[in-house]
């Protein structure tokens, strides 16, 4: 019973509009009654669906048009779409974190007294969003003609992009924690999608700013590839830029003191 219905009135049968129309956990909000196999799964389903947008797509603009310019908004533009769409769609089941950089934050921050997964949940996410990735890699490759597995041959290890991996993870932790201390998590969708579209054009490293996509793109030697050699300097960065990230987000959204300063005498 809810603190609306009247006492000792039984509650009246939930209709389907009814059910539709009730409050629905936001995107990046973990749902806790959702059963950890289904949340797993959406991970899984989520970070594949989304380098499969990565990927396949890269390899699409590349066999239209021989214009890098082009080729990176073709790229980008189906990278927005497709993430909106998949937030939108899993958000309620597992809170389409879809990259363990978002995962780790969250954890972090309900060890601390935040809201979050705990960390079996944790060891589950990760794993599943890394499999995941590597699956959409391959199955973009599939749906071209291209080999399944073919190490990247694209190199990205130069400082710039070592940097660009910093910015662009720091400004996404700090866009999702952002909109969960302030409530407003339901523009997820749109807010995160849009992030990553402007940062793909902002960011000298075309904005990876997830570990899981990283590893899964080494996978294919195509436009959105990242040679092996570069994974590991890309997550460390992205890691830099999740402490900066909620460093962030700890200074510019304060929580405000409980109780008032007693008055002066």
């Amino acid at each position: 019973m809810t603190a609306t219905e009247p006492v000792g009135t039984a509650p009246a049968a939930e209709s389907p509009i009814a059910a539709a129309d009730a409050p629905q956990p936001a995107p990046g909000a973990t749902p806790p009654r959702t059963p950890l196999i289904a949340r797993a799964a959406a991970e899984l389903v989520g970070t594949a669906a989304l380098v499969a947008v990565v990927v396949g797509s890269g390899i699409q603009a590349t066999e239209l048009t021989q214009d890098v310019a082009l080729q990176l908004l073709a790229n980008s533009t189906a990278t927005v779409f497709g993430l909106g769409v998949l937030i939108a769609l899993l958000g309620p089941v597992s809170g389409a974190h879809f990259n363990p950089a978002v995962t780790l934050a969250e954890w972090w921050t309900a060890r601390r007294g935040g809201a979050g997964v705990n960390a079996r949940e944790l060891a589950v996410y990760v794993p599943a969003q890394i499999v995941g990735a590597i699956a959409g890699a391959i199955l973009a490759d599939a749906m071209f003609g291209e080999p399944l597995v073919k190490w990247s041959t694209h190199d990205r290890s130069a400082g710039n992009l070592l940097l660009g991996e910093v910015v662009a993870t720091a400004g996404l932790i700090l866009l999702i924690f952002g909109l969960a201390r302030t409530g407003r998590l339901r523009f997820a969708p749109v807010a995160v999608a849009s992030y990553i579209g402007a940062a793909y054009w902002f960011t000298s490293s075309t904005s990876f700013a997830n570990p899981a996509v990283t590893i899964g793109r080494a996978f294919t030697d195509t436009f959105a590839g990242i040679a092996p050699s570069s994974v590991a300097g890309f997550i460390g960065m992205q890691l830099i830029g999740v402490v900066v990230g909620l460093a962030l987000v700890a200074v510019i959204f304060m929580r405000g003191r409980t109780e008032q300063d007693p008055p002066a005498a």
